[in-house]
């Protein structure tokens, strides 16, 4: 018969966990009998659900379970996970397992491996002489690696929301709207930011050029400054426009501090990249006194690492900005499982690139004026983020202020 048993398990109605479980299974054509459901009684206790999931045909019910493992359903009926040896270079074998980016575990030989580097749209690669699994974007598999296939033996395990006293991350819980209280969510953002700092993490900030444009680089060069952030992600605008503004006070030629256009101000942006590639890097620049001030230049004086990414629209580009983007994306997945908190500002295509390559761990919030950036993010399974759909020009001063309190 077309049918397999799954389990539940965790705070799956707080999580929503179940009845998404039963919409699955329902809006693919498929049936369901609950054959157990043990509800937690008290905010510490887990529920359990057994669950018969049965379809007309096997290609659809394996439709079903594939959708089922991405939001923690798992199969009762352990096996042991499939492997197949990777035919070629960046081609995986059929029926390969796509990843998510939830905690992923693998059943093999007897012993549930953690996947190393968990994101998601990858694949799982395991090394039997070292008896560990590891995760591999397509791009990166080399010709005999052993690749996961089909959906025996995984398990995965998603973020949960919190039970009792509600905070800013309640895991599917990030509905759009500019109708939130603003105030009191950037108060229980910096709160997060406080404690993740107190504890030793890491805090990333994903950053667009509207930041200098609002005026609000000088906030966020002092967020760096004072040890709040870690790691920058961006691309070529926002440290240009940073850089113009900290030589000329303009960015993209209007006065920062008067909103003036500027006589010849447009070239300014030019300037300030022929400047950097006179002095050879920012850092050189910074070393020899001709950059002063601004977010790059507490970068380099607080040695706060950057990874500046390039695009097909930029201008120049500095010599700091890593031009092969796949290259750009490397660097990026090396800090991306190091945070613990990652800020996306005013950025839709570096906030979504960044989403793909983030552990569903890792607490993100996307800040935004327009909507879409943060629907796109959930659309592309980043749906552990925040959203607040406010300007820049009045986010990072709120932040800023909660912080200094």
């Amino acid at each position: 018969m077309n049918q397999r048993e799954i389990e539940l398990s965790g705070h799956i109605i707080d999580s929503l966990i179940l009845p998404k479980t039963l919409d699955i299974i329902m809006d693919k054509g498929g049936d369901f009998k609950i054959l157990e459901f043990d509800i937690g009684k008290k905010k510490s206790d887990v529920s359990r659900a057994k669950i018969i999931v049965s379809a007309d045909s096997p290609s659809l019910l394996n439709q079903i379970l594939d959708e089922l493992s991405e939001i923690g359903a798992s199969i009762s009926e352990i096996k042991e996970v499939k492997i197949v040896a990777s035919p070629k270079d960046k081609v995986a074998p059929d029926n390969f397992y796509s990843t998510t980016n939830h905690v992923t575990h693998v059943l093999y030989k007897g012993v549930w491996l953690l996947v190393d580097e968990i994101e998601m749209d990858c694949m799982i690669v395991v090394d039997e002489k070292n008896n560990k699994a590891s995760c591999k974007a397509i791009g990166k598999i080399k010709k005999g690696e052993l690749i996961v296939v089909g959906r025996e033996g995984i398990r995965v395990t998603p973020p949960e929301r919190p039970r009792g006293k509600q905070g800013v991350f309640e895991f599917m819980n990030s509905d759009v709207s500019s109708e939130k209280p603003l105030m009191n969510i950037i108060k229980n953002i910096a709160s997060e930011i406080k404690e993740i700092k107190s504890n030793g993490g890491k805090i990333a900030i994903v950053g667009g050029p509207a930041i200098v444009h609002t005026g609000s680089a000088d906030l966020l060069a002092r967020m760096i400054k004072e040890g709040f952030i870690d790691i920058i992600f961006a691309g070529n605008a926002l440290a240009t426009h940073d850089i113009e503004n900290a030589l000329y006070g303009t960015s993209l030629g209007v006065c920062i501090k008067t909103g003036e256009v500027v006589s010849r101000g447009h070239t300014h942006h030019m300037r300030a990249i022929n400047t950097i590639n006179n002095a050879g890097s920012i850092e050189k620049a910074v070393e020899i006194g001709i950059l002063k001030k601004g977010i790059m230049y507490e970068c380099v004086k607080n040695n706060v690492p950057y990874i500046l990414a390039g695009s097909i629209r930029d201008d120049g580009p500095l010599p700091d900005v890593i031009t092969d983007v796949i290259e750009a994306q490397e660097a990026m997945r090396v800090y991306a499982q190091e945070v613990d908190m990652v800020i996306m500002i005013a950025t839709m295509l570096h906030s979504i690139a960044t989403g793909n390559i983030l552990p569903s761990r890792v607490k993100s919030i996307c800040v935004d004026i327009n909507p879409a950036t943060v629907t796109k993010l959930s659309d592309r399974g980043s749906a552990q983020v925040v959203s607040v759909v406010t300007d820049i020009g009045a986010f990072l001063p709120t932040l800023y202020s909660e912080l200094e309190k």
